[in-house]
């Protein structure tokens, strides 16, 4: 039965949210980014949130499993909006579309990395879901130029529970930090720095301190002087032709509003949500970040300044629960108007039956791990192995890649 209710004009709706527990399904990472600020949002505006644990490989045999497992929770909830971050083909196009038929829930899917990630993934997985917000304005460009009319431009945001006034200069534990997975260029951003006589302490997974908790997190940031931000997402190829993609991260709302002075590498679009140099503090190379970092250090009434000014933006136009009210708003006539169906589990168990790897394709994964194993090793060979048969695969066959017949999901379980 459908279970939204209205309570002084507001529409209060439950809310199936899919996706990690911790970060990418690894407890030894840490509390996943949006467990930690998405459910706690929903919860302030006065949703009723049930998590499904869509990341944890070790909790299910096989996609299979997963989609079964998702569908029969759904038909147990009964939400009235399913809210999604994808990482990949972990839900079928057909589980998404068995949903919709069956009526009963609205399906958001919340794009991540936009900026590189919309050629192999959403422009594929958005005409399977009712709206697909994405946090970067090319993608949305791009969207509604091709015909996907259902995609919402959003941005990242900071959680209204974690927002607390800065510390002054004088009273900060740490002169500058970075909190995030040594990935990428990272470590050399940060030998650079040390190379100019300044060091970083660094915190998150591949740094010696490790991870940290959502509260250690937010108390770093306001207990440090300065806190970086890195926005490059790496190599990535339009066509055959690499570059280099720069994109705004949560982070540049996250620090701001627990407190800190933020200084971020530029990005596209930027400078629509902050005033740069008097609420945030952007350097582009490792010359310029450092004569950044030791003026604001030798300055610190300037750094005081910059960090009030970025918590006051952010606290009054950069919350997850005025960017979700805007979100949830657009879908409340189709929440109120759904139809309610059963669950058609002949259709998903059609689908199943095409998930299984046979000999062939098991072969095919011996072969490409064996070969991969040579290059990158007994632990990143599978991976590599993984994100090859997804490359061709998406180009080769676009959204097929997402059904329960794609062959990255059936060959690659553990690994993806």
């Amino acid at each position: 039965m459908p279970c939204a209710i209205v309570e002084e004009g507001i529409l209060l709706m439950r809310i199936f949210c899919v996706f990690g527990r911790y970060n990418y399904g690894d407890p030894s990472r840490g509390d996943g980014y949006e467990f930690t600020n998405f459910v706690p949002a929903f919860r302030e505006l006065g949703h009723e949130v049930v998590l499904f644990d869509s990341w944890d490989r070790s909790s299910y045999r096989d996609f299979a499993d997963l989609n079964r497992t998702f569908l029969r929770r759904v038909d147990q909830e009964q939400p009235d909006v399913i809210f999604c971050v994808l990482l990949s083909y972990e839900l079928w196009r057909e589980s998404l579309d068995i949903i919709r038929s069956k009526g009963s829930a609205a399906i958001i899917n919340w794009g991540t990395d936009d900026s590189w990630k919309y050629e192999q993934f959403s422009r594929f997985v958005a005409p399977y879901v009712d709206c697909y917000a994405t946090t970067y304005p090319k993608a949305f460009n791009k969207a509604h130029d091709q015909g996907l009319d259902n995609f919402v431009l959003t941005q990242w945001g900071a959680s209204r529970n974690s927002l607390i006034e800065p510390l002054p200069a004088q009273r900060c534990t740490y002169p500058v930090t970075f909190v995030g997975s040594a990935y990428g260029n990272r470590r050399k951003w940060i030998e650079a720095l040390r190379d100019r006589g300044i060091q970083v302490k660094c915190f998150g997974h591949g740094w010696p301190a490790g991870p940290v908790s959502g509260k250690d997190l937010l108390r770093i940031y306001r207990e440090s002087i300065l806190t970086l931000n890195f926005g490059d997402s790496g190599i990535h190829f339009e066509g055959l032709v690499p570059y280099r993609s720069r994109q705004i991260k949560a982070r540049v709302f996250e620090v701001p509003g627990a407190g800190g002075c933020l200084l971020t590498e530029p990005a596209q679009y930027l400078e629509e949500y902050f005033r740069i140099g008097e609420e945030i503090v952007v350097f582009d190379g490792p010359d310029v970040l450092a004569e950044r970092i030791q003026y604001l250090l030798a300055n610190p009434e300037k750094r005081d300044a910059v960090a009030h000014r970025g918590f006051e933006r952010v606290s009054k136009d950069h919350t997850y629960d005025r960017r979700f009210e805007d979100l949830l708003g657009k879908l409340a006539h189709r929440v109120t108007q759904r139809p309610n169906r059963s669950m058609d589990w002949v259709a998903f168990e059609q689908a199943a039956s095409r998930h299984r790897m046979g000999p062939w394709l098991a072969l095919l994964r011996t072969l490409c791990v064996s070969c991969t194993k040579l290059v990158w090793g007994k632990h990143r060979g599978p991976r590599a192995a993984r994100r090859l048969a997804f490359e061709l695969s998406w180009r080769l066959r676009g959204a097929w890649t997402y059904s329960a017949a794609g062959w990255p999901g059936r060959m690659f379980y553990r690994e993806s």
